[in-house]
Parts: structure tokens; C-alpha cells; sequence
């Protein structure tokens, strides 16, 4: 069986050297992620790989945490940008077996950059999607100054893959200075990944390039089991609302809120529960999941949530072709990979 991890991460050498020479946010990802040897040593990647042979297991690779318009001024971002989108593409065209593709980083700090930036990873790299995520320096995505970069990856037939992206400095009660325990990646990355789904849909963008599609981090965050407030709840858009007139949101879109949702794609990586990824394969159903593990974040620094995550899927009774489906057919597909 044929495994295409389609949402995991890694840093480039050339990027992660430099990142480390950064101040800031910088010193603050080298002093992280230095416990985390899968995500910018090579061999120990493999050797993480290597223990899922048998699976005929493959990567498609992005960057880690945090964006890059969090590591410095709009010009660092760009020349970070760079270095990443080299250093993943030459990953893919050396080790095709290892990396069966990659989303290329974009500097979003600087909108006209960031689309030149994906042109040059989609025409000269061979980028198969963008990482994009769910805010930009706390901006939402459907600011209009954003619209270009999401037009320039539909106009390619390129996906987005929707990371989250929260700090401590996003409170959790108005009371306090910061988010405690950790409160703010637990329940603030699933919020935040909803939150960017959202203004998508709300915000015109689905409507505009109905060709577009959306890989949404973590099996959808939130939405599937919120299925009856982004249903039945949203179609009453407004009704709660008395500071603001919304009553002419609903019949400006084209569709039922809740039918924008289904149509974005969805990941397995829901770190190995087996309740979430039931109701999240109930929701998007066998055509819009992708196999993925979220490695090298688990407590093991790289196997645990690839192990995990197969176990939980092999667990569910389902036919073999959706299975197929979703541990590679979906991700060739989502992201034009050769299949094998």
C-alpha cells in the first residue's frame, strides 16, 4: 500500500542556516527546533522515513513554523522565501522516492512579491501548491491586497495548503496579558484554521475563483464537528446580529454556506485520534481527504504520528478504494503527482 503524506514539514539547509543567524523570532525557532532533529537534518529524516518502508511511504514537504513574514522585515521575507522554495525543490528533484512534492513558501509580508514568488515556484521549481497561513500578521486572507496570490495559484491549477498560525500574544480572556497553557495552539490553531475558512467563503473569494482549492490543515479543524452551526446555523446569518446589517450576505453568494466547506479538502493529521478522523472522513467523505501526519511534531520527534495515523485509517472498515484514495490516489490527484 502506497502512502503520500501530503502535509508534514521540513526546513531546507540553506534556509535553516540562515534563519538561525536571525534575531527575533529567529533565535527563537533555532532554540525550538533544535530538539526536533527530523525537521532540518536530512539523514535523520530518512532515518525517520526508513521505519515505513513496507508502506511505500512518500513525503510532500513544506515549511514549519512560523511564517515567514514572522522572521523579519518584507525584504528578509522574500530573500527566506527564496531560499526555501530552492531548497525544497531541489529536495524533491534529488529524492523523488523520499519527497513526492512540496508547497512553496510565500513572503506574504509583501503581496506583489508573494506573487511572484509563487509564478517562479509553479513556472521554474515545479512547486505542486502553496503553503499559505491563516493570517498574515493577524490580517485576515480575504483582504483584497491578498486576492492576487489565491488568483495566481488557481490560474496555475495549484492548490493552497491552509496552515494555522497562533502565538500566546492572542489572549484567551481579555483580563490577561498572553494565552496560558498553551490554550492558544491546543484550541487556538483549530480555530484559527476555521476562522481563515470562513473569511474565504464569507469573504467572496471561493465565488471569485470557484476553480480554487483549499487543503484545510488538520482534517478541517473545527468544521466537521461543527456541521450543525456551519449548516443550519449560518443560514441564519444575521438573525443573532443587531450592531451590523448582514442580511445581504447570504444572498450574495452563490451557494449554502455549508456546501463551500465540503468542497475544500481535508488531512488526516489529527495526531492519531481515531474519533476525530471518523467524523472528520463522515464529513468530507473518501474524495476529500488526504492521508497526512503532521511529522516531526509528535512526542517521538518524527515516527509516532505517521505510525499513528496509519493505525487509526487501517482500523476503520471501509472499502478499498476509498482506502486507496486516501492513503495516496486523492494526493496524486490534489497535487499532480506521478503515480506509481
Amino acid at each position: 500500500m502506497r502512502y503520500v503524506d501530503a502535509f508534514c514539514h521540513f526546513f531546507p539547509k540553506a534556509l535553516w542556516d540562515r534563519i538561525l543567524t536571525l534575531e527575533g523570532a529567529g533565535a527563537g525557532i533555532g532554540a525550538r527546533m533544535r530538539g526536533i532533529p527530523a525537521i532540518y537534518d536530512l539523514e535523520e529524516r530518512f532515518r525517520v522515513m526508513d521505519q515505513f518502508s513496507q508502506h511505500d511511504y512518500s513525503q510532500v514537504i513544506s515549511l514549519g513554523m512560523p511564517p515567514l513574514e514572522k522572521l523579519g522585515t518584507p525584504a528578509v521575507s522574500v530573500d527566506l522565501a527564496k531560499l526555501a522554495n530552492d531548497g525544497l525543490a531541489e529536495l524533491v528533484r534529488k529524492h523523488p522516492d523520499r519527497f513526492a512534492g512540496y508547497a512553496a513558501a510565500l513572503p506574504m509580508n509583501d503581496p506583489d512579491a508573494a506573487v511572484r514568488e509563487a509564478e517562479r515556484a509553479f513556472r521554474d521549481l515545479g512547486a505542486n501548491a502553496v503553503q499559505i497561513h491563516s493570517n498574515v500578521g493577524g490580517a485576515p486572507l480575504d483582504e483584497e491586497r491578498f486576492f492576487p496570490i489565491f488568483e495566481t495559484a488557481a490560474k496555475h491549477g495549484k492548490p493552497v495548503c491552509l496552515h494555522p498560525s497562533r502565538g500566546n500574544e492572542v489572549t484567551d480572556y481579555v483580563t490577561e496579558e498572553k494565552s496560558r497553557y498553551e490554550i492558544w495552539w491546543t484550541f487556538g490553531w483549530p480555530y484559527e484554521t476555521s476562522a481563515a475558512m470562513a473569511r474565504l467563503v464569507f469573504g467572496g473569494v471561493m465565488d471569485r475563483l470557484p476553480e480554487l482549492k483549499i487543503l484545510a490543515h488538520h482534517l478541517g479543524a473545527m468544521v466537521p464537528y461543527f456541521e450543525g452551526r456551519v449548516g443550519p446555523g449560518w443560514d441564519q446569518l444575521g438573525k443573532r446580529t443587531t450592531d451590523e446589517d448582514l442580511s445581504g450576505v447570504l444572498s450574495g453568494l452563490k451557494r449554502r454556506p455549508l456546501e463551500y466547506f465540503k468542497d475544500m479538502y481535508a488531512d488526516s493529521a489529527v495526531f492519531g485520534s481515531r474519533a476525530a478522523t471518523v467524523c472528520g472522513l463522515e464529513f468530507y467523505g473518501a474524495d476529500k481527504v488526504l492521508f497526512a501526519s503532521d511529522c516531526p511534531f509528535d512526542p517521538e520527534r518524527g515516527p509516532g504520528y505517521i505510525r499513528e495515523t496509519i493505525k487509526v485509517l487501517e482500523s476503520i472498515d471501509m472499502p478499498e478504494e476509498q482506502r486507496l484514495k486516501i492513503n495516496h490516489r486523492n494526493a496524486e490527484a490534489f497535487f499532480g503527482l506521478a503515480p506509481r
